[in-house]
């Protein structure tokens, strides 16, 4: 199983080159990819080798407009062989992997409670994990479904916000101000925890310990837009985009290698 560090480098690979032949929503899938790298290496129980393992554990990608940064991640686990270009541009279920149909912003974390809740009903040790955006919680539909998780002590159910604070209209906190955001969750009855998204280590941590609790929990992934591609992060104008040749370069260039025990190093040998 690779490093999460390193998975997620080849997955934005993956999307800067899908980018220069296509436009996609290039910020958005950027900005998630080290949060999804730990959770299907190190979050989730999960067989890249049997994606319909009954056993494994859920990811419902709430914010459906990253669906290239969730195939990228997929392909380099060996779950998707198609070209990424002929995918379609919000998760759709018919592709391996993909546990549900989103795009529909604010939708995401409902399925999430459906899935945890039945999971339970059920009587399977089954965790949902429920990746959303930030500017998709302007929709009210999220908090009733925190609402509702938290009135049925889903202890089951994960939510991580990719907290980049941009959204496609701007700075999330002049479009519809969020924070206080951790309070927020804490008022609804979910238990909360902070990382920065783009530190593996940390995400892992965060995760590990909000696995045993009483209620849903909340990871709220501190992130840049774009991470990884330095013209276009915290740039909204990469809300969506294609790369031309000299972008393109430019972008290969600055997800070169970088060796994973120089990472741990900075990091104080944490990996």
């Amino acid at each position: 199983m690779l490093h999460p560090d390193e998975l997620a480098r080849r997955a934005r690979q993956r999307v800067v080159e899908l980018a220069a032949r296509k436009a996609v929503h290039l910020g958005a899938a950027l900005s998630m990819t080290d949060l999804l790298a730990v959770l299907y290496t190190r979050g989730l129980r999960y067989r890249p080798d049997r994606p319909d393992w009954p056993d494994r554990d859920l990811l419902v990608l709430s914010k459906g407009h990253g669906a290239y940064g969730l195939y990228a991640v997929l392909a380099e686990l060996g779950v998707i062989e198609a070209d990424l270009a002929t995918l379609p541009g919000h998760p759709s279920d018919s592709v391996p992997g993909v546990e549900a149909a989103t795009g529909a912003l604010g939708h995401g974390l409902s399925l999430g409670c459906g899935m945890a809740l039945g999971a339970r009903l059920a009587g399977r040790d089954q965790r949902v994990v429920v990746v959303t955006g930030d500017g998709e919680l302007d929709e009210g539909s999220n908090w009733e479904a925190a609402q509702f998780a938290a009135h049925h002590r889903l202890g089951n159910l994960v939510a991580v916000v990719d907290r980049n604070r941009l959204q496609q209209e701007g700075d999330t906190e002049n479009v519809n101000a969020l924070e206080p955001l951790a309070d927020k969750w804490r008022a609804f009855g979910w238990r909360v925890a902070e990382a920065d998204g783009h530190d593996t280590a940390a995400i892992t941590d965060a995760l590990a310990g909000l696995r045993s609790g009483d209620g849903p929990a909340v990871l709220i992934a501190h992130t840049v837009k774009g991470k990884g591609v330095p013209f276009a992060e915290g740039d909204p104008a990469w809300h969506m985009g294609s790369l031309d040749a000299q972008q393109l370069r430019t972008a290969l260039a600055a997800l070169a290698a970088p060796a994973v025990p120089a990472l741990a190093a900075a990091r104080g040998g944490r990996t």
